[in-house]
C-alpha cells in the first residue's frame, strides 16, 4: 500500500536520500575499521605513533559531521516537507521527525551535533576525554545508520522507492 505524498516533493526528498545513503556507506566502512578493535586509553595514547590510525579518525569525523549535518539540513526538511510540513528551523525539524518515528529522541540527535567538531588532536593533551568521545560518537553513529534507514523505510511505505 502507498501512501499519500506532496508529488512536487518527491525529486527532492529521492536525492536527499540518496545522498543520505552514500554518506551511510562512506561512514560505515570507515565505523566498521575503526571500531573493529575494542578502543581503550591505551589504543588513543597510541594515536601517536600511528598515522593510520590518526587518519582514519579524521576520516571517520569528516564523515560524521557530513551525514550528521546531511540528515538534520537536508534529509529530515525535504521528508517533512515530502508530507506537507514546513519546518522553519532544526528544532521543528527534529519535533517533527519525533512524532513520525524517523528520529527516537530528538534531544539525543541535537545532542549528537556536538560530536561533528570532535577535536580530533585531543589525544595528544586529553586521552581520556578523547576515549569518552569516541565512545559516544560509536552510539551516535548507530543513531544516524538508524534514521537513515527510518527514512528509507519511509520512502519505500510511501511508494517513493522501487522495492529492489
Amino acid at each position: 500500500m502507498n501512501l499519500p505524498y506532496l508529488a512536487e516533493q518527491a525529486d527532492p526528498a529521492r536525492v536527499a536520500l540518496e545522498l543520505a545513503e552514500r554518506e551511510a556507506g562512506h561512514l560505515q566502512y570507515t565505523y566498521r575499521t575503526l571500531y573493529a578493535e575494542p578502543i581503550d586509553i591505551a589504543w588513543v595514547e597510541a594515536l601517536v605513533a600511528r598515522e593510520d590510525l590518526a587518519e582514519k579518525i579524521d576520516a571517520f569525523v569528516g564523515r560524521f559531521g557530513r551525514l550528521q549535518d546531511h540528515i538534520g539540513e537536508k534529509l529530515l526538511p525535504a521528508f517533512a516537507r515530502l508530507l506537507g510540513e514546513q519546518p522553519k528551523s532544526l528544532l521543528d525539524v527534529m519535533a517533527y521527525s519525533e512524532r513520525m518515528g524517523w528520529v527516537a529522541d530528538a534531544e539525543e540527535f541535537i545532542g549528537a551535533r556536538k560530536l561533528r567538531n570532535l577535536p580530533v588532536h585531543e589525544y595528544m593533551t586529553e586521552p581520556q576525554l578523547f576515549h569518552e568521545a569516541l565512545i559516544t560518537a560509536k552510539s551516535a553513529t548507530e543513531l544516524l545508520f538508524r534514521v537513515v534507514a527510518g527514512i528509507k523505510t519511509e520512502a519505500m511505505t510511501r511508494g517513493l522507492l522501487s522495492a529492489t
